[in-house]
């Protein structure tokens, strides 16, 4: 009975941690920098892609199986993103759209006061 209760305990206290954060939306992109580097098994760059939303600041990396081009994301340009739990999609004013995993989640810096 112990066991039971412990085991019980236990997964009320993971099944928050597995609930998924789905976001949606329109911003800018901050920033995209490339991830790494390419060599015999690792043949594509991959890039990070940093975007604040309206609750956190998101930093996703595309896949390496996927090829990207980074001029397809232009910093300062609308991008449309999908934010489900840690996978994440990502996609350009010109409609190309990039898979990604994210690797970095932060609250938002907040607006300086004006004076």
């Amino acid at each position: 009975m112990r066991n039971c209760l412990i085991a019980a305990l236990a997964l009320a206290m993971t099944v928050p941690a597995f609930a998924a954060q789905k976001e949606s939306g329109t911003t800018k992109l901050k920033d995209v920098q490339p991830a790494g580097t390419t060599d015999k098994n690792h043949k594509k760059q991959q890039y990070d892609f940093t975007f604040d939303t309206t609750t956190h600041e998101y930093t996703c990396r595309s896949n390496e199986k996927e090829k990207v081009n980074a001029t397809d994301f232009v910093v300062g340009t609308d991008i449309q993103y999908q934010v489900n739990g840690n996978k994440g999609k990502v996609k350009s004013s010109t409609g190309k759209q990039v898979s990604c995993t994210m690797v970095r989640v932060a609250n938002p810096a907040p607006t300086p006061a004006a004076p």
